[in-house]
């Protein structure tokens, strides 16, 4: 818990502004999102926004405070792992879920993720899900997460609650590009 809060003060502290990256075309199946996050890791919490640019081949995810002041940064080429955080400290790991563990005190399901913002169960791994009406999936359980949609907009996911033991993570999406 203390890297959660370490991570969090240090931002604040340095003022360090995160920049978005310019949009470029995406590549096919890729996406582009931006949204607000919010942490809660047992009695810690932290809030903010989000921008993530994914594809099959990379990721490039970076979460600022509300004021836009950065917190991580956190990129992926193929299978190699990268987390920067607002104090220019860097960490690598074989997977995302360990690295953010490691260096914010917080899991980021980043295996799942690309499926599970686009409304899906992410193919060749059990899961157990659950449908409304219009067939939209409204719980999703896969790899130890539980993720709940609360909200669409055209059809796509726009609010995502993740859970998994004592760590919620909430997920709005305020805009897509595909």
């Amino acid at each position: 818990m203390l890297r959660f809060t370490h991570a969090i003060a240090v931002a604040a502290l340095l003022g360090a502004c995160a920049t978005v990256p310019e949009s470029l075309p995406l590549p096919p199946g890729g996406f582009e999102l931006a949204g607000r996050v919010a942490v809660r890791s047992g009695k810690e919490a932290v809030s903010g926004q989000v921008f993530w640019r994914h594809s099959d081949e990379a990721d490039d995810l970076i979460i600022t405070s509300p004021i836009g002041q950065g917190i991580a940064h956190l990129s992926r080429e193929r299978d190699v792992f990268r987390l920067v955080t607002a104090d220019q400290r860097e960490y690598s790991a074989a997977d995302a879920e360990t690295l953010t563990e490691g260096a914010l005190g917080w899991r980021l399901p980043l295996k799942g993720l690309p499926d599970w913002v686009q409304g899906r169960a992410s193919p060749g791994r059990s899961a157990e899900v659950r449908y409304d009406a219009q067939q939209r999936l409204l719980e999703l359980l896969q790899d130890g997460w539980r993720i709940d949609y609360e909200a669409f907009r055209d059809a796509r996911p726009a609010k995502l609650r993740m859970s998994r033991e004592d760590l919620q993570i909430r997920l709005t999406i305020d805009r897509w590009a595909r």
